[in-house]
């Protein structure tokens, strides 16, 4: 594996997050599709102003949402400190970012601040709690969407990489499940990064880290999931989560992506599938799909993503770092690039990251 290759990757990874959050900046939290294709057609192909009276209203075409903005600050983070520091992290949340806040939805930079952000900023700023002792329940992917940056800066050391995006995680959102699914996802990203494919191998690859201690998972199967024989002692493995299951369905989802006999079209009805809502256990399987589905075809995945509606910004987000980690940089289409505000910055922190993941 050539480091041009993984650097391609791994900027591919990140880059693609960014646009597909600004991708559906415009037409974000739809539910009601026919409203969205009053507003924006029947197909959204690029970057859109939001609406007046909207989410994000008053932003303009191929700027960040906040979940943007969060993903920016933790690259920062992660380049200036070569590593994840996290009280480097906190200390960024608590002197750049927490003073745009007032702890209201409709406020703060990218135009809305989601539940679990809101929450951290009221314990820390208005309690005055440390932190350890600020993180809600909320059960969304709200941590999934900044913690890409370490999955990628970690994708070679699977072990650093699940220690560290759980922390982070933990800082905003306490919820066993959501924890457990945020660093499944995180794993499956640092394995496309390293130039592994989203397919039905995808689960056996992530249970053998299982076995070798790199992931926090229980487990007491032997291979492929079969019963332990009686000699096996070392086939139980006490993790940090209760269950493999946030490892399992990935495998599951692709090979339903590309059975004949399963059909989603077009493919951003994949929403109404798994679920329109904000919840992991919706945005997750929907990210998945269209990552497996269009592994060589970041476009495809990545406006099938923004065109489900609901909680589109999310679905965008999580399948444009799937789809970029697969295709790199170099198959993201240049008027993304073009279209993206600040877009010279942003690469140019994804290559640095880059680098320092493989020096």
């Amino acid at each position: 594996m050539s480091s041009l290759c993984l650097e391609d990757r791994a900027v591919g990874a990140l880059l693609g997050a960014f646009i597909g959050d600004a991708l559906a900046l415009g037409p974000h939290w739809y539910y009601d599709l026919d409203q969205l294709h009053a507003d924006y057609g029947r197909w959204i192909s690029d970057y859109s102003t939001p609406k007046p009276g909207r989410y994000h209203a008053g932003m303009k075409a191929g700027q960040l949402s906040q979940s943007g903005v969060l993903l920016r600050l933790t690259l920062q983070s992660l380049v200036d400190c070569a590593s994840y520091d996290e009280a480097d992290f906190c200390r960024r949340l608590d002197t750049e970012f927490f003073p745009l806040l007032d702890g209201t939805p409709l406020n703060g930079p990218g135009g809305y601040t989601s539940q679990s952000i809101r929450e951290a900023w009221r314990k820390r700023v208005g309690a005055g709690l440390p932190w350890g002792q600020v993180a809600g329940n909320a059960d969304t992917t709200e941590a999934a969407e900044r913690i890409l940056a370490i999955a990628v800066r970690y994708a070679l050391q699977p072990a650093e990489l699940a220690s560290a995006v759980c922390r982070n995680t933990l800082l905003t959102q306490s919820d066993g499940t959501v924890v457990a699914m945020t660093v499944a996802f995180g794993a499956v990203l640092g394995m496309l990064v390293e130039g592994q494919i989203l397919d039905s191998s995808i689960s056996g690859k992530l249970m053998a880290r299982v076995k070798s201690g790199e992931l926090p998972f229980h487990s007491v199967t032997s291979g492929n999931l079969q019963a332990p024989r009686p000699s096996q002692v070392e086939a139980a493995t006490a993790g940090r989560f209760p269950s493999p299951d946030a490892l399992l369905s990935q495998s599951s989802i692709a090979q339903a992506a590309i059975d004949p006999d399963i059909r989603i079209e077009p493919a951003w009805k994949v929403s109404l599938v798994y679920g329109m809502p904000c919840a992991v256990y919706h945005q997750f399987p929907a990210a998945y799909y269209l990552a497996a589905r269009f592994h060589d075809d970041f476009e495809s995945a990545v406006l099938h993503a923004v065109n489900g509606g609901g909680q589109n910004q999310a679905r965008a987000i999580l399948a444009g770092a799937l789809a970029g980690a697969q295709t790199g940089l170099s198959g993201i289409p240049q008027r993304f690039l073009d279209g993206l505000e600040n877009s010279g910055e942003l690469l140019d922190l994804a290559r640095r990251l880059a680098k320092q993941m493989i020096s």
